[in-house]
């Protein structure tokens, strides 16, 4: 869900901006998952803007402070939101902690890195939010170190249905800074893409799994 449409539409211009997300209808990327896709997101790239990167490190914590409170612990899930995960950390004053896709094969066998107490409130921080799973595995491994998690803030999310429901079983909120609906409507608004390339986009989002240029 999106707080504030505001906010929505200027993070997706900002990520477009510096190419942090890619539309290329034309050119479509393949997604380690085999999807044919016509919108690329790698929102590390902000890291590199200290302008861009501080909107997002704000607007993050505001969103966290408004849902939440003021949580024990910020949790960012490896490794694309270890780094606004420190920054959003940093803003609020609090703890960090990383979240492995999985535990260490070596050493201490750590899945979570960094120094968390039981009974813990955590808030998760992730990135980006395509069907959700590697975002709740995190959260389950959290759980299962008796941290109570609030829920999660992400900078954005495609809106996939499954992505909804996967949240909704788990039963974790999850709020996101902007979304595939406002970064459509910002791009279509600025002539970022041609009318021909809106159409293209709203096809893939019906149904990503069967799209076909």
């Amino acid at each position: 869900m999106v707080l504030d449409k505001g906010t929505a539409k200027k993070t997706a211009e900002l990520l477009l901006q510096i190419n942090a997300i890619k539309l290329e209808p034309e050119n479509p990327f393949t997604w380690a998952s085999g999807w044919k896709s016509p919108i690329y997101c790698d929102n590390r790239i902000m890291l590199s803007y200290p302008e861009i990167r501080n909107f997002v490190r704000e607007e993050m914590a505001k969103q966290v402070e408004t849902l939440y409170g003021k949580p024990d612990v910020i949790a960012g899930v490896a490794t694309g939101a270890i780094g606004i995960g420190i920054l959003v950390a940093e803003a609020l004053g609090l703890p960090f902690v990383y979240v492995r896709p999985e535990p260490k094969s070596h050493g201490r066998q750590n899945q979570i890195e960094g120094y968390l107490e039981a009974g813990k409130n955590v808030v998760v921080i992730e990135d980006l939010i395509s069907t959700g799973k590697s975002s709740l595995n995190a959260v389950r491994a959290l759980k299962e170190k008796g941290a109570n998690v609030k829920g999660m803030v992400a900078i954005f999310t495609y809106g996939f249905p499954v992505a909804n429901e996967n949240f909704e079983q788990e039963e974790v909120t999850l709020h996101t800074l902007s979304d595939y609906d406002h970064l459509i409507e910002q791009a279509s608004e600025t002539h970022y893409i041609k009318d021909s390339q809106l159409q293209t986009l709203l096809q893939w989002k019906s149904n990503p799994q069967q799209w076909k240029q």
